[in-house]
């Protein structure tokens, strides 16, 4: 994934005890500073369940998908994957479902030797499918990203080897930082509009995309992200 002119991009050392808190922080930050006139939020959780370093949206939107808040809604989880081969379909389905929403995507992603256990957050889109050769249409308005493995040669290799234990801590992580940001949000009314109250078990949303194959690879370029 190509990071589309991207307007701010932030890192955090997954390793540090203190991960959750930053990724909270710079979710919101990012959320405020949005000029976008949003209702509801969706968060876009792009990957495959058959790639093992690229679950990691899958992961993270399985276990978003567990929280309880109206008006965010969860596309791409372990069950019903959205990837590289139905991405423009469910874009084009989410945008019709949500068309006045804020679009939180969220991939993995490889980078530098040096970044490998990062995870990344910032504003502006990201462009999935440099990595199959594909040619697809931006993703989100926000963004977060987990680096897990190093790019350069067979990056189809390095994402199948990826070790599991890896990307289960990466995306435990993510999610512990979103669920946090979004907690404290409906706790202070800091961001989210007040009538927003929990939203009910019986009324929560899943995603809806069916898995078709393969999902896009994430590498790092100098000039940004690249999936």
């Amino acid at each position: 994934m190509i990071m589309a002119e991207p307007q701010s991009i932030f890192y955090i050392n997954e390793k540090k005890t203190s991960a959750g808190s930053e990724l909270a922080h710079l979710l919101n930050q990012c959320i405020r500073s949005s000029e976008k006139n949003w209702d509801e939020i969706v968060f876009i959780c792009i990957g495959s369940d058959r790639i093992t370093g690229d679950s990691l949206g899958p992961l993270v939107g399985h276990h978003l998908s567990q929280y309880h808040w109206k008006n965010i809604y969860i596309y791409g989880t372990l069950e019903h994957p959205v990837h590289a081969l139905n991405l423009e379909t469910a874009l084009a389905q989410i945008k019709k479902r949500h068309p006045s929403a804020l679009y939180i995507a969220v991939d993995a992603s490889l980078g530098s030797k040096k970044h490998v256990g990062f995870i990344t957050v910032g504003t502006g889109p990201i462009l999935p499918g440099a990595g199959v050769n594909k040619e697809l249409p931006p993703v989100g308005d926000i963004f977060i990203t987990g680096i897990l493995n190093m790019s350069g040669a067979f990056e189809h290799l390095m994402l199948q080897t990826t070790r599991l234990s890896s990307v289960i801590r990466m995306a435990d992580t993510i999610v512990s930082g979103i669920a946090l940001a979004f907690s404290c949000c409906y706790e202070k009314r800091c961001l989210l509009p007040d009538e927003w109250p929990f939203q009910p078990d019986e009324e929560r949303r899943l995603c809806w995309a069916n898995d078709r194959g393969f999902a896009a690879l994430s590498i790092e370029s100098s000039s940004g992200i690249i999936c």
